[in-house]
């Protein structure tokens, strides 16, 4: 009685086929992220976005507030097991049938697991990598296979359906880590206008060890899903819809025929921590939002609805579209596709959430709806708290302590910067960058003093318009993170 005829029904036996089972399923997820990357067909996609849509919004907002990016890689985790189970139990269902009719059962389990993959991904490259994946390890798991059944065959068995599983893997990884990464660097040099803005943000950088320049170098991101979505720049268009005389249409070769501009803008998340590193700042390309609606008739007052390519919305004031802006370069290269490839938008002032990636509609709308973080609770919409930030603890070799980082308010602009060395019992004004061009961008800031001891260093700003940060320490949850930052400085 061979092993394809009759298993049985031992305790080793079964876990046998369990651990085969699951490496068939390992298998089938690494087939699928070779042949498509990181992208939207790979099997675990759907599953990662099925786990985010069913995670209660308390769970999403203590998430974001104590794990931060943490909390999306355990998510991603989570959906990985999850697909990596169900193709086991695929597998192991298929080399039941397999057994049962006296078929061969790699090619079975293999086949039958590539209808879960392509009722996931509807893409059949990678439902088919799928089940090639779980069919190959079932198939090394019964290489060999003798007609009596022993413990050193059963664990031969195992032993060879891991290594199937790491096999597929390795290679998987190698394939799939080069497919769907972001947007094509700029082949040619970046135009004259972007080059002198990013010389002239490199000029005003403040010289401070440890903290970035006035243009990031590695922008924060924030998604609702764990795979971003690839949108063709060539297939992609805009459409505007709702309140409107006629539906407006663009194309990315209509928005690049505009007359372009270059702003530097700021982005802030409302869910970091008070001092978290979710703040950054780029130059960007593109055309004002304004621009298309020119001798479009607009209702005098009311809202905007923006749709993304992964389902994501917001909804904002109408009023806030005539400082908006429609990207398509970021610091003189293309869109990445992790910052919304091939066109995002800008909301000036706004929390970053309001800043639709991959955008594809402007709703207009006559009332009020609500944007999807603001059905979970938060409200990214209207001014960013005013912070200033302490990234940068320097000791200097003449023995004085330097310490510095970015403060940002929105369009209202940054004034001052204050810092009490001695626990906010006194203060001293820091000294600033001076202002990069735009309404919406943050400045360094840095002071530079004898320390006395161990001592606490507080940081705060005032706004443009004379407001002083809060020194209210609130959460990030649900209006962004207030308070005054600090920090112990020990000799």
């Amino acid at each position: 009685m061979t092993a394809e005829q009759s298993p049985t029904n031992s305790l080793a036996d079964v876990a046998a086929d369990g651990a085969v089972a699951l490496a068939a399923g390992v298998a089938a997820v690494a087939g699928s992220y070779a042949v498509v990357g990181f992208t939207p067909s790979f099997v675990a996609a759907p599953v990662s976005d099925f786990v985010v849509a069913t995670t209660p919004s308390a769970v999403i907002a203590w998430s974001i507030q104590t794990l931060g990016d943490l909390g999306d890689q355990l998510g991603f985790l989570l959906a990985l097991v999850l697909t990596a189970l169900l193709f086991a139990v695929t597998a192991a269902v298929g080399v039941r049938i397999a057994d049962a009719a006296d078929l061969p059962a790699a090619p079975v389990a293999g086949l039958l697991c590539v209808a879960p993959a392509l009722a996931l991904t509807g893409a059949p490259g990678s439902a088919l990598a799928a089940g090639a994946g779980a069919g190959f390890v079932v198939a090394v798991a019964r290489f060999g296979a003798t007609e009596t059944e022993s413990v050193s065959e059963t664990r031969r068995s195992i032993l060879r359906a891991i290594a199937g599983a790491v096999a597929v893997g390795a290679v998987g990884g190698a394939l799939g880590s080069g497919k769907g990464g972001d947007a094509p660097k700029q082949t040619g040099p970046v135009s004259a206008d972007v080059e002198s803005l990013l010389d002239e943000a490199d000029a005003k950088s403040l010289s401070i060890d440890g903290l970035e320049g006035l243009v990031s170098q590695e922008f924060y991101q924030v998604d609702i899903n764990s795979v971003d979505p690839v949108v063709s720049a060539e297939d992609w268009d805009l459409r505007v819809t709702g309140a409107v005389e006629e539906e407006l249409r663009f194309t990315l070769d209509d928005l690049e025929s505009m007359p372009e501009e270059h702003r530097f803008i700021t982005l802030r998340c409302v869910g970091e921590s008070l001092n978290g590193m979710k703040m950054d700042n780029a130059l960007w390309t593109g055309v004002p939002i304004s621009a298309l609606f020119e001798g479009t008739t607009m209702p005098d007052e009311c809202c905007v609805m923006f749709r993304a390519a992964d389902d994501y919305y917001e909804e904002f004031p109408l009023s806030a579209l005539e400082d908006g802006f429609l990207a398509y370069e970021m610091n003189g290269n293309p869109l990445p596709r992790s910052h919304g490839h091939p066109v995002r938008a800008l909301i000036p002032g706004h929390w970053g959430e309001i800043n639709v990636k991959w955008i594809t509609e402007i709703e207009v709308l006559e009332r009020e709806a609500e944007g999807y973080w603001e059905k979970r609770g938060w409200h990214g919409t209207g001014p960013v708290n005013i912070v200033a930030k302490l990234h940068a603890v320097n000791h200097l070799d003449d023995g004085r302590v330097q310490v510095g980082g970015h403060a940002y308010a929105g369009t209202r602009g940054i004034e001052r910067v204050e810092v009490s060395t001695d626990g906010g019992a006194s203060w001293t004004d820091a000294r600033l960058s001076e202002p990069l061009p735009g309404t919406d961008v943050w400045r360094q800031w840095e002071h530079t003093y004898e320390p006395s001891g161990s001592h606490e260093v507080v940081v705060r700003a005032t706004d443009g318009e004379g407001n002083l940060q809060s020194a209210n320490e609130t959460e990030a949850y649900p209006n962004g993170a207030s308070g005054w930052v600090s920090e112990r400085i020990e000799p």
